[in-house]
């Protein structure tokens, strides 16, 4: 890819690889980090020597990062699914928007998926307020993820939303690459999954053509992500609660830090990835007539659709919906254990969470309830 107009967002290139990589692994806190995934020193200089002998992005998603996520997998899993796969040409690149509950392992997980479908792996669209430390700007630029500015002014915001637009288009038609991007700006803290106009509007910016041809150029993919024990969930709530509480609340950066570890080594039950029909078709019967506006709205809203109906309902969402309305509508969807397994987590996050019992039985209940609700509606 030509990068000279991408110089600031881009990942790096196979020929920075070695001194990229030595960088990374003369971070000391980059050890700190090692020593919380790998058991003993000696593996850890293990995994540190073969890190040093990798040439290209490929050696490391493939002989590094796969085999990270194979013993992720196995360790705080129940089991990794997916449906949808064969909606997708392997040669073909695509767009993937997906909902947002983990800040790794959302975008990590589907290239786990495409790659043993025999596709290539996405390029990662990862906000820059993550970005908070050197070892953190080498790990994931060497893992092919480009960035969002969120620290832009005012007055920078369209220029850097412009150059994104850009980057991805350009990625998608004239590279091939494959691009995946959350459908909202940062991850969903009551499980309803929205898409921002803003995220839409900031991908139409390169569009050079009618509303339909740009985007049915781009391929756009909805994927749903559905992970039986909420990742981070106590977190979450807690986050929400100081905000209302709180106007001035501003999330510090070792709070995203945590969430990355807990997201990664917590457990998560079952994961189940649903990708959906590239939305051409659809697309194909907007009326451009319609005001753009109104064309973003029902994008928007078709995107929303299928996360919703694909989401894999698990027996927590739906025993969560019938405790939150004090139902037994879908009494035939868990069982006695199943019900006693969940209010063991309300407990532990009412144990965990400063603030009223109720209010946070209340909200727990609507992170798991609210994909039931979505599905139906």
């Amino acid at each position: 890819m030509e990068f000279q107009n991408f110089e600031d967002i881009r990942p790096y290139n196979n020929n920075e690889v070695e001194e990229k990589m030595k960088l990374l692994l003369a971070d000391p806190v980059f050890d700190r980090v090692l020593l919380h995934i790998y058991p003993d020193e000696q593996k850890i200089r293990e995994v540190k020597y073969l890190l040093s002998t990798f040439k290209t992005i490929d050696d490391i998603q493939f002989k590094f990062i796969y085999e990270l996520l194979k013993m992720v997998i196995a360790t705080t899993t129940d089991g990794l699914t997916a449906d949808g796969l064969e909606h997708l040409e392997k040669d073909k690149p695509y767009l993937f928007i997906s909902n947002h509950r983990d800040i790794i392992l959302d975008s990590a997980l589907l290239n786990y998926h495409i790659y043993k479908n025999g596709m290539n792996t996405t390029q990662i669209a990862i906000g820059s307020n993550l970005l908070i430390l050197d070892w953190i700007i080498h790990a994931v630029k060497l893992n092919r993820t480009f960035i969002i500015n969120r620290d832009a002014t005012s007055r920078e915001l369209l220029a850097a939303s412009q150059k994104v637009s850009e980057y991805i288009r350009y990625s998608i038609t004239n590279e091939n690459i494959s691009i995946w991007i959350a459908q909202r700006e940062g991850r969903t803290k009551d499980g309803s999954d929205m898409t921002q106009i803003s995220l839409l509007k900031m991908l139409n910016m390169s569009n050079k053509k009618s509303f339909i041809e740009g985007f049915s150029e781009l391929n756009v993919v909805p994927v749903s992500i559905s992970y039986e024990i909420e990742p981070c969930g106590i977190g979450k709530i807690r986050e929400l609660m100081k905000k209302e509480v709180d106007t001035g609340y501003v999330k510090r950066s070792k709070d995203d830090l945590k969430s990355m570890a807990r997201g990664m080594f917590g457990k998560k039950g079952h994961i189940h990835f649903s990708f959906g029909k590239p939305l051409n078709t659809e697309l194909a019967g907007y009326n451009e007539k319609e005001r753009p506006n109104e064309l973003f709205q029902q994008l928007a809203g078709s995107i929303d659709d299928h996360i919703h109906k694909q989401f894999k309902l698990w027996p927590n969402n739906f025993v969560a919906y019938d405790l939150l309305n004090d139902s037994n509508i879908y009494f035939d969807k868990y069982s006695e254990e199943n019900k006693k397994t969940f209010e063991k987590l309300i407990t532990q996050a009412q144990a965990e969470i400063e603030g009223n019992k109720e209010d946070i039985r209340n909200r727990f209940l609507k992170m798991y309830a609210n994909p039931v609700i979505n599905a139906n509606a």
